[in-house]
């Protein structure tokens, strides 16, 4: 049987399209059709060379996913929506909207208004087996294809107006890197085009990959799940830190600041008694000392039975806050919850197919409300 490949993964098409002779300039009209008719045929395409129909045909599909269920919040902010892959897999992606004008910046109202941020999966499950990540507990199944990552935003933008995109749902996205690249390249290119700034890359830290990521997609955000300040407490609740050990994670960190210019985005999810404490508020703000980096701490959404951590305390919030931007003068913001009464909180994204409820990475400050 002929398994179908999506439109959406640029490099096989574009291949296939230079095989057959046909000029590729045609992909991107191809995609914004779909985009806009989401049940077309590709017959229903006008003005394409009479050989791109027949390779369509024979070889691709217009989306090979499917949405399978689409969850929203009362409050109407959140809406998730659960994926049907090809292969009979799923995955879960996530949109937050914003009103950026509300609150204020430096004092002064802040500029803007309702804009959409779409969080995407790279995997079907993770291999990173986080303690406090809901997403561990599957294991891990399966890479997502270039068009597979692509696919999600097109089923997200038929339902809203989609201008920033982070990679923080299921997996670890730089360890599908090439299809995460060549994803990101469609995403910022006709007839998407969505900025490269207001893109984010979530990883745990996976070295080799950081070490090559601005050369390949420059002017991306890049967050680092750090989590711990020593590398002891981070092999505890994030297992994989034992192959990327702190040292050698901030050495590529600075180099990869030096070649970008570029502030980093620090993730730090808070653990009741493991690593909230005023001393580890001290050892991350020394850690981080010479970095531009902004710190985004996450208050942690138990994950049912599996919790095997508590929530810290508001107040311990403030005071490690407190320290981080009067001691080390490190900006440093609290997440914002969003979608918790539809299971879309931070850190709870796992598929449990029989009853279509999961859980699903949503919340975070918008990255562009963390922009100096």
């Amino acid at each position: 049987m002929t398994t179908f490949r999506s439109v959406f993964d640029a490099p096989l098409i574009r291949t296939e399209f230079d095989k057959s002779g046909i000029n590729t300039q045609f992909i991107p009209t191809i995609w914004k059709y779909v985009i806009q008719n989401p049940n077309c045929e590709w017959r229903d395409i006008p003005s394409l060379p009479s050989a791109a129909y027949s390779l369509l045909s024979s070889k691709f599909k217009p989306c090979t996913s499917a949405v399978d269920f689409v969850s929203d919040s009362t409050d109407q902010v959140t809406t998730k929506l659960l994926i049907k892959l090809q292969n009979g897999a799923s995955v879960e992606t996530v949109i937050m909207r914003y009103d950026s004008s509300l609150g204020k910046y430096a004092g002064k109202p802040r500029s803007g208004g309702l804009r959409s941020t779409l969080c995407i999966s790279s995997q079907v499950g993770c291999k990173m087996g986080c303690k406090f990540c809901a997403t561990g507990t599957m294991g891990f199944k399966s890479n997502l294809s270039t068009g597979e990552i692509v696919e999600q935003l097109v089923h997200a933008s038929r339902l809203s107006p989609i201008r920033n995109i982070v990679f923080m749902g299921m997996g670890e996205p730089l360890n599908n890197y090439t299809a995460l690249v060549e994803a990101i390249r469609v995403m910022t290119s006709y007839p998407f085009q969505i900025s490269p700034k207001k893109i984010t890359v979530s990883t745990v830290g996976i070295i080799h990959a950081i070490n090559k990521f601005h050369d390949d997609l420059p002017n991306l955000n890049l967050a680092v799940s750090l989590h711990a300040p020593v590398q002891d407490i981070r092999c505890q609740i994030m297992p994989a830190a034992r192959a990327f050990p702190l040292g050698k994670l901030m050495d590529a960190l600075a180099e990869y600041q030096k070649k970008s210019g570029q502030k980093i985005f620090i993730e730090y999810i808070m653990l009741d008694g493991v690593n909230d404490e005023e001393q580890h508020a001290h050892q991350l703000g020394k850690l981080l000392d010479t970095f531009e980096v902004v710190i985004n701490l996450i208050p942690f959404n138990p994950i049912g039975t599996l919790s095997q951590f508590d929530t810290s305390g508001d107040d311990k919030v403030t005071i490690f806050q407190k320290i981080l931007r009067n001691t080390y003068n490190i900006r440093t913001t609290v997440r914002k919850q969003m979608g918790q009464d539809i299971s879309g909180a931070c850190g709870q994204l796992v598929i449990n197919l029989p009853n279509k409820k999961s859980a699903v990475v949503a919340s975070l400050t918008d990255i562009e409300d963390l922009r100096p």
